[in-house]
């Protein structure tokens, strides 16, 4: 191993002592799997000077062959972004709905194994945590607060929400465990989750929203840090509005072909309505059985043109009860194997699902798109560091993501009725997404020369950007929560797209082998991508 993959490897094994949460999420294995995170500011501050002392020792060392070159710069650009993320008082006011801290809390108990009664004592001590945890969170929210460092009000009480729902979440664990000699501490455990969620909501609504701002874009430099840290590159932030705009109304010419398909004269959200009477599913198991086999027929047709290892043969389709994120979402497999890939599906309170737009996300969610992307790097561990196996960025994998639907759409694969609409209306709600997001958190105008809020944000992902709506109201929230994320889909796939064109210039190129390549390298940034997939 070379020093360089040996330091990544150091800081990753340091990094998951400090956030042994993340390290769930991750799947990295710990000494201490039931150790919990410190939410409070010294745990912020710890892990950032973890990252300094990474990033010091990087300084001294030299590359030893592509692959370190590779490995090094990438290590050097996310902690750089980090830091400049947490220098801006970033730990302190991140109230994030849906994709927060709350929500790493609450999926993480329900990722740790439970074969034996050693795995659920693991569980019940952090589940027991979650309180501990999330009272260390209000300390660093009440520290943002005392330093005017302030969330928007809206994500207060969104994730006050949340925590409601989560109480009494975790009763089914209880359930599953059954009358063990760890029931009581399961039940206490679970008791006392409880108690840290129904704070945690108080808090946010009784004392952390009338302190909050009203305000709900971040403004220029808290975009940009949130940016480079889910693209990997910094932001040209006019040039990527208007090719939002640009690529959102090239979609919509396509959508208006397609829809056309359905039923002559009708406009894309019609044909959408009348695909919605058509192709549905009731009730959970039978949403649970389609989600399934349409995994399953992926890998099937995947294996025509990529390398699937043996490993990544396994999707585990798991339904987000209880989350009120409204799209769907992956993990990847644990480093040791013995977790595999989970896609996870909201249900939205729906008991009636229209499949025929969900195809598209299959390919996005599994095969051969983030289960296929990330799998693939979790297993090279001979020239991926293992830094960048368990540290990816958003832009390079959702931008494959993204990337994968509309291969799907090139090889073929949407051959039942709608879902290639269903395709390219995903594709025009990422496109809408580059323009709100931007648009809100910078305060930049529409074409008529109105301003964005909440509210026309909603109705123009909706109407432009053709979300169906039990996900409109949750995405734009998680927008305004989460800046610089929403952009690394379309501006990602931009950028492997330009990778394959570049490639494909040469006579030698195949795609398969191109796929095979790109893949093997594992996360870049996208300042970065172009460079990396052209490396011999």
């Amino acid at each position: 191993m070379t020093p360089i993959f040996q330091l990544s490897d150091d800081h990753v094994s340091a990094e998951a002592a400090l956030d042994p949460v993340t390290a769930t999420m991750r799947g990295i294995t710990t000494p201490d799997p039931a150790a919990l995170t410190d939410f409070s500011p010294d745990g912020f501050e710890a892990r950032a000077d973890q990252a300094r002392r990474t990033l010091a020792t990087l300084a001294t060392l030299a590359p030893e062959s592509p692959e370190d070159r590779i490995a090094g710069a990438h290590l050097k650009e996310r902690l750089e972004a980090q830091l400049a993320w947490h220098d801006l008082g970033e730990p302190l006011r991140t109230v994030k709905a849906q994709f927060g801290v709350l929500t790493s809390l609450h999926d993480t108990v329900n990722m740790l194994p439970r074969k034996n009664d050693d795995d659920w004592h693991i569980l019940a001590v952090r589940l027991a945590g979650i309180e501990t945890m999330l009272a260390a969170w209000q300390t660093s929210l009440r520290t943002g607060l005392d330093r005017g460092l302030v969330a928007a009000r809206r994500q207060a009480l969104e994730t006050a929400g949340q925590a409601e729902r989560f109480a009494g979440a975790h009763e089914k664990l209880v359930r599953e465990y059954g009358d063990g000699p760890l029931a009581t501490d399961l039940r206490s455990a679970a008791d006392a989750a409880d108690r840290g969620y129904t704070d945690l909501a108080r808090f946010l609504r009784a004392d952390y929203a009338p302190r909050a701002t009203e305000v709900e874009g971040v403004g220029h430099e808290r975009y940009a840090a949130g940016a480079r840290l889910s693209l990997g590159a910094d932001l040209d932030i006019r040039e990527a509005y208007e090719w939002g705009w640009a690529e959102l109304e090239r979609i919509e010419q396509e959508l208006a072909a397609e829809a056309a398909s359905i039923r002559p004269g009708v406009s894309a959200l019609e044909a959408m309505a009348i695909l919605d009477e058509e192709f549905f599913v009731d009730g959970e198991p039978a949403y649970v059985d389609w989600l399934r086999g349409a995994h399953d027929r992926a890998l099937d047709a995947a294996a025509a043109h990529f390398d699937i290892p043996e490993p990544l043969r396994v999707i585990d389709v798991t339904l987000a009860h209880g989350s009120g994120s409204g799209a769907p979402y992956y993990t990847g497999p644990s480093e040791d194997g013995s977790r595999p890939g989970r896609t996870w599906w909201p249900l939205s309170g729906r008991t009636r699902f229209a499949v025929w737009s969900e195809l598209t996300t299959v390919f996005h969610e599994g095969v051969p798109g983030h289960h296929l992307q990330i799998g693939t790097a979790k297993l090279a561990a001979d020239q991926v560091s293992r830094f960048a196996r368990v540290h990816s960025v958003s832009g390079h994998a959702e931008g494959w993501a993204l990337y994968a639907e509309r291969l799907a759409d090139e090889l073929g694969w949407y051959t039942d009725r709608g879902t290639r609409l269903g395709m390219l209306a995903g594709s025009a709600m990422r496109a809408a997404r580059v323009v709100i997001d931007i648009g809100a958190h910078l305060d930049l105008p529409l074409p008529d020369g109105s301003r964005w809020n909440f509210d026309k944000a909603c109705r123009f992902l909706h109407e432009r950007g053709l979300a169906a709506q039990h996900r409109v109201h949750a995405e734009v929230v998680r927008y305004l929560g989460w800046p610089g994320q929403a952009i690394a889909y379309k501006l990602g796939e931009r950028s492997w797209l330009q990778a394959r064109a570049t490639a494909a210039s040469h006579p030698d190129f195949s795609l398969r082998q191109w796929h095979h390549d790109a893949l093997a390298v594992g996360p870049v940034g996208l300042a970065a991508l172009q460079d990396a997939l052209s490396t011999p």
